[in-house]
C-alpha cells in the first residue's frame, strides 16, 4: 500500500469530518431509520428509503477517510528544509511574464487543493513544473491556451 502526501492542515480537516461522521451524522442516520421504521410498511416508506440511503453514504463516506488517513504521509510544511526549493506543502510565489500578475499557491494533496485558496493539487500541471525548481527559475506550464512562463519569485515553507 502506498502513501499518499497531504499535509497537516489537510490531515486535521479529514479527521475533523470524521470525528463528525461518526459522532453526529451517523447517530442522526440511526435515530432516523429507527423513526421511519416504526412508522409501520417499510415497502413505500419514502423516509425509510431516504435514511437508509443517507446511512449507506455515510458509512461509505467513513470508510473512505478511514482508508486516506490510514494511507496518509502527513507533511507540515513549516518543519521541511529544502534549502528554497519546491517541494510539496511549499507555497511559491509566482509572476506570470507576460502579464506580469503575481500568484501564490501552496502545493498540497488532492485531497486539499482549493484553487479559490490558492491550493493546487500535487498532481496539477503547474506543481508538476515548479516541483524541485528553485527561487529565480522560469517554468513553462502547460495550460490550455498553451506555454505559461513563470518566475518563480519566492518558495516558503508555511
Amino acid at each position: 500500500m502506498s502513501t499518499v502526501p497531504i499535509t497537516k492542515f489537510g490531515a486535521e480537516l479529514l479527521k475533523q469530518e470524521l470525528h463528525n461522521l461518526k459522532t453526529k451524522e451517523r447517530p442522526d442516520v440511526i435515530n432516523a431509520i429507527a423513526e421511519a421504521r416504526a412508522q409501520g410498511d417499510l415497502s413505500e416508506n419514502a423516509e425509510y428509503d431516504a435514511a437508509k440511503e443517507r446511512q449507506a453514504f455515510i458509512e461509505g463516506r467513513i470508510a473512505e477517510l478511514e482508508g486516506k488517513l490510514g494511507s496518509a504521509q502527513i507533511i507540515d510544511p513549516s518543519t521541511l528544509d529544502a534549502e528554497g526549493r519546491v517541494v510539496f506543502g511549499a507555497t511559491v510565489h509566482l509572476e506570470d511574464l507576460e502579464t506580469e500578475q503575481k500568484v501564490s499557491y501552496q502545493i498540497v494533496g488532492e485531497d486539499e487543493a482549493d484553487i479559490k485558496l490558492s491550493k493546487v493539487s500535487i498532481t496539477s500541471p503547474i506543481a508538476r513544473a515548479l516541483i524541485g525548481k528553485y527561487s529565480g527559475d522560469v517554468v513553462g506550464v502547460q495550460a490550455p491556451a498553451g506555454v505559461r512562463e513563470y518566475e518563480i519569485l519566492e518558495v516558503n515553507y508555511i
